[in-house]
């Protein structure tokens, strides 16, 4: 780091042009970033679902997913502009890859228009499931959700949803970042008083997310990436990078204030609050890595999307900040004339109120984090176990977590897309745009065989009598015949609980082709089963890689044994209780009418992967800043006790500052994004505030009092192999660790 501070001292200007043409390059690309996004990639590799998905083929006439337009014609409109639009939607369908409206579509949905109020026109769709996501995005935007001529046209079909999920993330995106970054300004203009210094983490906060927009078009070409790849960069690129270049700007300014040079207070704060960012940004991004280990396209493209903005913030606030820092001077740490002014008011309000004939010294104010620390570390045990007692209730709920996914539900009453579903429903019935699929793999000979035959018959004939199921096709043999389809319509829309329970049946029973037929259930609801399926099941990996790749990071930072040990599982504390917040808020919906949200019944799938990933990894950022400073007062001083009061007194206002920026940004997506997009944004402000308060303030001053000693134990043969961090702001090697067997 001090490598790094003296390079750009001497290179300021080369650096500063550097990164303004990488930004100017970005902003055209960032623009575009949502064009190549996909509302696919829930595909779970060698499940039934995709079994089905891969035979499909074997049927002449069969379709992987089913897509439709419906027509619904106003009071106005006369059947001539039906007909039309039918011939628009045949024109639309020409032009596209991998669709079609065969002409004994077409006609019987024009014979239909004269007397029906609502008109459906199949689309016969070939290609994989992420091409006919693609086409679904394609035809949206050609058919538009505007009425023409008294008819209004919907895209319907599982895919339709996830298109229509592609323009509403948009737009939750556009006014969650006009929301989002004037909150944000108003908040660092009140941390640092002055215009110039608060612009900064914000000037930061914008270039990351602009150049992760950049390299998130980039990357669309070469692999499939998911549509909310853009709100989860932007949600955590704009907390990251302002949180993180907070963090050396207020370090910087403290070095000016105890009299350093402005070249000296820029190579501390790289060399103390830098060195933070970093270790904390890699355990972010190894955090988030873990997401990988769930073989879901969706899943790895939004982790990368977040790994991509948090290693632009680290790299911005590294090298970008201090040039900037350097160029703007004083400017940088100097308060504004109003602050400048506020900040005399009140001290001569406290001057007045001084008791006559007092020291100096008796009437000088103690610093309240001073006071506060004093007050948690004189009773740890009572303080520990209170702060303790209130994260375990909130996660008590966490112990019935339900996961979920779907796309019908997340659409408020009576947008457009919900609108055409309820439209479809009611002319085919609510199962009739996501049948389920089932492929009866023979044992021994053909579907025609008279045995055969007659146990596939037997088998339809019993899917009909399940009240859930609405129609059943006839069994359809397979071009070589050795397998047949049967498609059964569930009486209730694909992604209701009481379209998964038809689907774990019929995977259960084999009914009549018990030792037939091995039996492979597919569908747009067996893909929702399996995906959940998958993440739940994957949980338990990416817990281990979290917390042993957390640990490990943090022993190298701190050379402490204990210290790491008891951040995971403060985090851990976190978690859980934002997962309780979660299952309250969005499973039972306690707080429906207060918040204005309409909880689903369940947590979406997504959600407890990427919020255990997300808020470990950016819980260690208020860690390390913290653990590291008082580190840094442990190497000058070798008492614990005085070490963790000036490092709680010398933190406690900047992290609060970054933990309220950081649940200002997530509450504001948790506000006005879909219920996939606000689960993320109210757990992770839950477990932000909790972290800041409850931990960071109480938790971990009282277990550093009751551990003592033991914070920085470190056997000395670790101690001898394991590199010193460097942490003390002068240049000092770092003093040897404890040793408690001295």
């Amino acid at each position: 780091m001090d490598r790094l501070a003296g390079f750009l001292e001497r290179r300021r200007w080369l650096v500063l042009v550097a990164w303004l043409l990488i930004l100017l390059a970005a902003l055209p690309f960032a623009a575009q970033q949502t064009e190549h996004l996909t509302s696919g990639g829930f595909e779970v590799p060698g499940s039934q679902s995709q079994v089905v998905v891969e035979n499909i083929t074997r049927f002449e006439g069969a379709q992987r997913d089913n897509l439709a337009v419906v027509l619904a014609r106003r009071p106005d409109a006369t059947a001539a502009d039906v007909r039309r639009e039918v011939d628009r939607v045949e024109r639309i369908a020409d032009r596209l890859p991998h669709a079609e409206v065969t002409p004994r579509a077409a006609a019987a949905a024009k014979r239909d228009a004269a007397g029906a109020s609502i008109t459906v026109v199949p689309l016969v769709v070939d290609g994989d499931r992420d091409e006919t996501a693609d086409l679904a995005v394609d035809f949206r935007d050609e058919l538009g959700t505007q009425a023409r001529g008294g008819v209004e046209p919907h895209l319907v079909g599982q895919q339709a949803l996830w298109a229509g999920m592609q323009d509403l993330t948009k737009e939750d995106l556009e006014s969650a970042e006009k929301i989002g970054f004037p909150i944000v300004l108003l908040i660092l203009l009140a941390v640092f008083g002055s215009l110039a210094a608060a612009a900064l983490p914000l000037a930061l906060g914008f270039a990351s997310v602009a150049i992760t927009g950049a390299a998130v078009y980039f990357l669309s070409q070469a692999t499939p990436m998911s549509v909310f790849v853009t709100n989860i960069a932007s949600m955590i690129g704009i907390g990251v990078a302002v949180d993180y270049s907070l963090f050396v700007l207020a370090r910087y300014r403290e070095e000016i204030r105890a009299g350093a040079g402005r070249e000296d207070a820029r190579r501390v704060a790289l060399r103390t609050s830098g060195l933070a960012v970093t270790f904390s940004g890699i355990t972010v991004m190894l955090s988030l890595a873990g997401l990988y280990l769930v073989d879901s396209t969706t899943i790895r493209s939004m982790a990368m999307g977040a790994i991509i903005v948090v290693a632009v913030s680290i790299l911005a606030a590294v090298t970008f900040l201090p040039v900037l820092m350097s160029v703007l001077g004083r400017r940088a740490y100097a308060r504004g004339r109003i602050a400048v002014v506020a900040g005399l008011l009140v001290r001569m309000a406290r001057t007045r109120r001084r008791r006559p004939g007092s020291t100096a010294e008796a009437n000088r104010m103690a610093g309240f984090w001073e006071r506060w620390t004093n007050a948690v570390t004189r009773r740890p045990w009572v303080s520990a176990l209170a702060a303790g007692a209130v994260l375990l209730v909130l996660a008590i709920p966490a112990l019935s977590l339900a996961f979920g996914n779907g796309a019908l539900r997340q659409f408020p009453e009576g947008h457009e897309t919900r609108v055409g579903a309820e439209l479809a429903a009611q002319k085919g019935g609510p199962g009739a745009t996501g049948p389920t699929q089932v492929i009866a793999e023979l044992r021994s000979g053909r579907a025609t065989d008279s045995a055969n035959r007659e146990a596939l018959g037997s088998y339809a004939s019993e899917l009909r009598r399940d009240p859930d199921v609405a129609q059943v096709s006839r069994p359809q043999p397979s071009l070589d015949g050795r397998a047949a389809l049967i498609t059964v319509a569930p009486r209730h829309d694909p992604e209701s609980p009481r379209a998964e329970a038809l689907v774990e049946r019929l995977r259960a029973d084999s009914g009549a082709l018990e030792g037939v037929a091995d039996v492979r259930v597919g569908g747009a609801t067996a893909f929702n089963t399996d995906f959940i399926e998958l993440v739940s099941g994957s949980m338990w990996k990416i817990l281990l890689f979290v917390l042993v790749f957390s640990y490990l990071v943090l022993f190298l930072l701190l050379r402490s044994v204990l210290l790491p040990l008891k951040a995971v599982v403060m985090n851990l504390l976190s978690v859980a209780a934002a997962y309780g917040v979660l299952v309250m808020v969005f499973q039972y919906g306690w707080f429906d009418s207060l918040l204005g949200f309409e909880s689903l019944g369940y947590v979406n799938a997504m959600t407890p992967p990427f919020l255990l990933a997300i808020v470990f990894g950016l819980s260690m950022d208020y860690e390390v800043f913290l653990l590291s400073r008082i580190r840094e007062r442990y190497d000058a001083t070798g008492d614990t006790k005085a070490s963790v009061a000036q490092g709680l007194r010398a933190t406690a206002g900047t992290i609060s500052s970054a933990a309220l920026i950081m649940v200002a940004v997530f509450a504001v997506f948790a506000g006005t994004g879909t219920p996939s997009i606000k689960e993320i944004g109210v757990g992770m402000s839950v477990a932000i505030a909790l972290d800041a308060t409850l931990v960071r303030l109480i938790l971990v001053p009282a277990t550093m009092e009751i551990m003592g000693r033991w914070n920085w134990w470190l056997p000395p043969r670790l101690d001898r192999v394991l590199p010193h961090a460097g942490f003390e702001s002068g240049g000092r090697s770092a003093e040897p660790a404890l040793d408690l067997g001295r």
